[in-house]
């Protein structure tokens, strides 16, 4: 049995529920998962088979605490397949997806050591409660799920790489 760690950073729970939806399709796929922020991961990561990282990208840029996750782990996470993802745009324009697609190997950029096993792009969503306007949540659950189950697929196999968005 697999036994996986997600890993996530959140601004305001969008992507907290983005990694307990992943989390939630790896169990069912037989995995163990535990899943906890990027600021309450330490110690050892070792023992895992799989480390699945997302940050929003929030104003242009990934979280610090996702930055700090990585390299606070980086001898660990060299040996392992890790699978990193970005909730980004908000609006469904070429032109937001592609902005978001270029932060988010921006912020891959900095970590030239990792290469992961998987990447994906998700629409992201507004806070909750921030505005009077009703809440943009371009989150595709069946795309999110789908990544879910691909991953799972790289536990054990730190030789291919494949990248998704949710366009």
């Amino acid at each position: 049995m697999a036994n996986v760690l997600v890993v996530f950073a959140t601004r305001s729970g969008a992507t907290r529920e983005l990694a307990a939806a992943i989390a939630d399709t790896l169990r069912t796929g037989g995995a163990t998962v535990d899943v906890k922020t990027a600021r309450s991961v330490r110690g050892s990561i070792a023992d895992r088979d799989l480390v699945v990282l997302g940050s929003p990208l929030y104003h242009g840029r990934w979280l610090t605490s996702a930055h700090r996750f990585l390299e606070r782990h980086r001898a660990d996470l060299q040996h392992m397949p890790v699978a990193v993802f970005a909730s980004g745009p908000l609006e469904r324009t070429d032109e937001a997806w592609s902005r978001s697609t270029t932060q988010f190997a921006e912020a891959l950029a900095k970590h030239q050591w990792l290469s992961p096993a998987a990447t994906a792009l998700f629409g992201g969503a507004d806070e909750l409660g921030r505005s009077l306007s009703p809440r943009r949540d371009l989150r595709d659950w069946g795309a999110i799920r789908a990544w879910a189950v691909e991953i799972g697929g790289h536990v054990g196999n730190t030789d291919s790489a494949r990248h998704a968005d949710s366009r």
